[in-house]
């Protein structure tokens, strides 16, 4: 059986990677909006498959509730989601939780581009369900 983190861990090195380059180059300071852009063109330039700004429905008990975007969907199994705060809080935590069991996706990552140095947090899905597949909305 291959080990979760090892199936993973090609691709969020790839997008850390990416967004190290974002970050050193544009620093801290900036509106989540414009470290978002910028990712974006450097994925691109990585050859790193995605969506930006991928939308699913919530689904609470069968019934349509309301929709969520989460900043970039990568190769359709990993949520990336942004910040550009000062100190990541358990909020932040609780929402990039919440869009991995949303989108039923294992892995994501948590990036905030707004501390003097790159905050990236790998996040696991323990509610996730492998036979469920992500369909998008």
């Amino acid at each position: 059986m291959i080990n979760d983190n090892f199936k993973y861990s090609e691709l969020t090195s790839k997008i850390i990677g990416s967004a190290f380059k974002v970050h050193s180059f544009l620093g801290n300071g900036f509106q989540e909006v414009i470290y978002q852009r910028a990712l974006e063109i450097e994925m691109q330039m990585d050859g790193i498959l995605f969506h930006r700004e991928f939308e699913m429905p919530i689904i609470y008990k069968e019934h349509h509730i309301g929709t969520r975007r989460v900043d970039f969907l990568v190769d359709e199994r990993i949520s990336v989601e942004l910040k550009a705060v000062i100190k990541l809080e358990d909020v932040h935590f609780a929402q990039a939780i919440n869009y991995l069991e949303a989108y039923n996706l294992e892995v994501g990552l948590l990036i905030n581009f707004g501390e003097r140095s790159l905050n990236v947090k790998r996040l696991k899905n323990h509610k996730y369900k492998p036979s469920l597949e992500i369909k998008p909305y």
